[in-house]
This record gives C-alpha cells, structure tokens and sequence, in this order.
C-alpha cells in the first residue's frame, strides 16, 4: 500500500496517447482522410502536429498551415474558409467514432497506475479534445478495462479548449479539489502541456507511448531501438519547450513521480519557485 500523499490532491490524465491508443494513432489517419477527401494531401507530421485541440480548433490549424493553404488555394482558387471548415468538421466526427472502435485499448500499466494513485488518496481527473459523442465510445471501452476516471471533461466542456486553461478549472470544481499546484496534469501533447502550465498545475509530460513518439505497440517492436530513442527525445524537447516539469515515457511510471513530487514539499520546495 503506498503511502498518502501529503500536499497533492489531484491527477489529471490526458486519453489518446497516454493512457489509450498507444501511439495515438486514432485522430492521425482520420485527419489524413478528411482532407483526401478534399484532393488536399497531408502528411502525418502534419495531422499530428495541432494534437490536443479541439477537433475543429485541430482541422483549422492544419488547414492554416503554409503548404497545405497554398494546396487548398491552387485547387479550389481561394483560401480555405470557414464553411470548408465546418464540411470536414461533420465528416471528421463519424469516421473518427468509427475509428476509435479499434482504437481505445488502455496503455500497458494504466489501470494499474490510476489504482496506485488513487490508493495514495489522490481524486483522478481527465480532459480531452475528443467530444462528449466521442468519448461515450472511449470511454465505455475503457471501463471495460478497468479504468473509469472520477471526471471526464471534453472539447465541449468549456468555451476554449486547449491551450486555455478552462478545462482544468473545470475539472477542479467537479473533483473539489484545489488549489491548482496540488494538481498533477499529465498528457503527451505540447498544447496539453501549456494548459497545465496555464492552470498553474505540475505538468509530466508523456513520451514514448504518445503522439509525438507516434508508433503502435507493434510498430515499435519492430522498430530499431536507436530510432525509438531518438524520437523519444525529440518528444521530450517539445514537451520540455512547452513547459514540462518531467518527463515519463509511459503512464506506468506517474505513481513513483507523483510520490516524488509530493516529497518536494516535505523538503521545502514550492512547485514554481523550484522548477521555473
């Protein structure tokens, strides 16, 4: 049994990438597809790159970027504009619940992670850029596998999604649970990362089983492990650049860090003061 925490009180989990869809791989092909559709082809660098938007917020930024504007404007004649938008929006949602089928299996150690921490007396949280339809399918796959978080809050539970700090405000009145340093937000994407640094929450960023990293479970046994390595420290700096306070590679390994964290305190440190 591990020992309660002492000035922790919350943990907050991302879903694609940290503790489902090792990889994220979900969202990805979907974005792809979408704007196929449109005779607009993107690559997977680039659907990855706006990962944890809101969906909609996500199709703006990739539509927004230099080379895929300048597709869009060669074909159709004109900059992409709002109502195009809104048209890959409405397709992206029922391929994506069609995706997320196959795509909801709990990262290895997640349901065991959330246990500890919940064990050491710490409510758990959960945000995501999916939507509330969305994460009626993921979210009753992952209770099948043992892991219901206490919340879970969507693109559509606050006026502005990530960067903005709205939905971890939320999520602390639905726990009652404050103040926002006794948070712990952990998440693979860089935007998830400045929405915990916005909350003024500990942030952890996550990855080798996240977006950044991007390979399946089966990709990355394939894979050579100097490749693997490489791109886990190039998520790291892009989770760092954003303003991680630690990395992990996976999920598994929160409990032993929230532990450490919480020792911090015990120690005389304060959250922003030590770390900037």
């Amino acid at each position: 049994m591990p020992n309660p925490c002492q000035h922790l009180r919350a943990v907050v989990f991302d879903w694609a990438g940290t503790t489902i869809d090792f990889g994220s791989r979900a969202p990805t092909a979907v974005f792809q597809e979408i704007f196929r559709r449109q005779g607009i082809e993107v690559t997977e660098g680039q659907a990855r790159e706006p990962m944890g938007r809101a969906k909609r917020d996500h199709i703006a930024a990739v539509a927004a970027m230099p080379s895929i504007a300048e597709a869009w404007e060669a074909k159709f004649g004109r900059p992409c504009e709002e109502a195009d938008i809104d048209g890959m929006y409405e397709q992206f949602l029922p391929l994506q619940k069609e995706t997320l089928k196959g795509h909801s299996r709990l990262i290895p150690g997640a349901a065991e992670a959330v246990d500890r921490c919940r064990a050491m007396g710490l409510k758990i949280g959960s945000t995501t850029g999916y939507t509330r339809e969305l994460m009626e399918v993921v979210g009753a796959d992952a209770a099948a596998q043992g892991y219901v978080p206490d919340c879970i809050l969507t693109a559509d539970d606050a006026p502005r999604g990530r960067p903005a700090p709205y939905l971890l405000f939320e999520v602390a009145e639905r726990l009652d649970r404050y103040p926002m340093w006794t948070f712990v937000k952990v998440d693979d994407t860089p935007i998830g990362i400045e929405a915990g640094r916005n909350a003024g929450c500990w942030t952890v960023g996550v990855t080798r089983t996240g977006n950044g990293v991007g390979l399946s479970e089966a990709q990355m046994a394939e894979a050579d492990e100097s490749e693997v390595r490489e791109r886990c420290e190039q998520a790291g700096r892009r989770l760092t650049a954003a303003g991680a306070h630690f990395l992990v590679e996976s999920v598994a390994e929160i409990p032993e860090l929230v532990e450490r964290i919480d020792g911090m305190y015990d120690r005389g440190e304060r959250p922003f003061e030590a770390l900037g």
